[in-house]
């Protein structure tokens, strides 16, 4: 007779050493010498995860009542299983064609009162709703992640769509254990598994982006979540092609740099090492494309619209002067005009923050001026090239352009000349803007 697989054997050690350093305080952030302390303490990434469910959750959240939260499709893959190894604890919840929004949330918290804690079993949908709703009312939850599309397992933030249309990263808490079936997500639909891998490439433009607003403009940046990343990123890299296979190692190489990206938010306690110009697209385009929006996911987006960063990037990196900007401030009625009323405040207050009058443009260009010629070195050492992520992208089964993923290209351009309207952080997508040569490098490149 063949004994069950234990948790900690259907949890690969391999898999988890670097996140349980993570996880248990052993290991050291660069800049502070200090170990770190994140929120998140039970992380595993392994297979048959299903059939252990009982154990691992009652070991990380025990509780007499839990809501098993599924959709349509996690329910069959992996929610019922689970469910029913809870023996009589548990009670499903299938959610039709779930959005994250604040509406959303409130019902999930009016289907699932009678439960003490909440068991998510989806990816980035029912995760951020699970996360979201039970951090409002003080329940616990914990996930098992079915797809490798988003690192968002591991974050202590939800993306919730607020009642105004607009897109938002919300505060929200840690899951009690966070489990990744390696099996379960490597026959997840290609079009996720790719996703994954675009949410990861924004790595380097991102870190661009948040050093550049770091050194104009005393952001705080943090190196450990690019330490963190740094060498499962290359294996991902190496095996994208695999990924477009769903073989199962290549799956547990995306899924351990996802994790590891979303601890890297945890342990500077901020969204901005993974979340700068490629999200203001992405988060643009789900905010106010409306009936244009063609279902796309996050990771589908942020993979497109970080190429299109890495060459508008490579551009302006390119330059051998430094570059200058215009004073900008934002147009006021454009704004009132283009977005929904409920929204215009939050827009508004977004663009007041990165206005410039005639002083303040000044100083920005003349500090830019003296220190370009390191910054662009610095800069370039962080990057990909734009070339080898659209190769990587599309072999893992992903779409590198706006057209390959199903969006409008009216609508990819009303994001890029617009996105920078909803969010206060400053990307070189906003530096283009203010230097004159964003609708020139949309002719050329889009």
């Amino acid at each position: 007779m063949t004994m069950p697989l234990s948790i900690k054997e259907r949890a690969t050690p391999g898999w988890n050493a670097l996140i349980t350093e993570v996880t248990q305080g052993r290991w050291c952030d660069p800049d502070t010498g200090l170990a770190v302390d994140v929120t998140f303490n039970h992380i595993e990434i392994g297979d048959g995860f299903a059939d252990a469910a009982r154990d691992m959750v009652n070991a990380v959240m025990p509780a007499q009542s839990y809501a098993v939260v599924c959709d349509a499709d996690t329910v069959e893959v992996m929610g019922a299983d689970i469910a029913r190894n809870m023996q009589g604890k548990a009670e499903i919840i299938v959610l039709d064609h779930p959005h994250a929004d604040e509406g959303q949330v409130r019902d999930l918290q009016k289907l699932t009162r009678n439960h003490d804690a909440l068991i998510a079993v989806g990816s980035g949908t029912i995760n951020d709703l699970c996360k979201y709703a039970t951090y409002l009312d003080g329940r616990a939850y914990s996930v098992f992640g079915t797809a490798p599309s988003m690192n968002g397992y591991t974050s202590s933030t939800a993306s919730i769509t607020l009642e105004s249309g607009l897109k938002t990263t919300q505060k929200a808490h840690a899951a009690k254990g966070v489990f990744i079936d390696i099996d379960v997500s490597s026959k997840a639909p290609q079009y996720l598994i790719g996703a994954g891998l675009g949410d990861s490439l924004c790595r380097p433009t991102a870190q661009v982006d948040w050093y550049f607003s770091h050194v104009m403009l005393g952001t705080r940046y943090a190196t450990a979540p690019y330490l963190l990343q740094e060498d499962d990123e290359a294996e991902v890299l190496r095996r994208s092609a695999d990924l477009g296979l769903g073989e199962h190692d290549a799956i547990g190489y995306l899924q351990r740099l996802l994790t590891l990206g979303g601890l890297g938010i945890a342990v500077v306690g901020m969204s901005h090492p993974g979340s700068m110009g490629e999200h203001q697209i992405s988060h643009w385009i789900d905010s106010f494309a409306g009936d244009r929006h063609p279902g796309t996911v996050h990771g589908q987006q942020v993979g497109v619209a970080s190429i299109t960063m890495a060459r508008l990037q490579d551009h302006i990196l390119s330059l051998e002067e430094a570059p200058r900007i215009r004073g900008w401030q934002p147009d006021e009625v454009a704004i009132r005009a283009r977005y929904p009323a409920a929204a215009v405040e939050d827009c508004l207050k977004a663009s007041r923050a990165k206005a410039m009058d005639a002083q303040a443009t000044e100083v920005f260009n003349r500090q830019l001026a003296e220190i370009w010629p390191e910054l662009r070195t610095t800069l370039r050492a962080m990057m990909l090239a734009p070339d080898n992520m659209a190769r990587h992208l599309r072999a893992s089964g992903g779409g590198a352009t706006y057209d390959e993923i199903g969006l409008e290209r009216g609508l990819y351009i009303d994001a890029l000349r617009h996105c920078r309207e909803m969010r206060d952080r400053y990307s070189m997508l906003d530096l283009a803007d203010d230097m004159g040569i964003l609708d020139s490098f949309i002719e050329e490149w889009v």
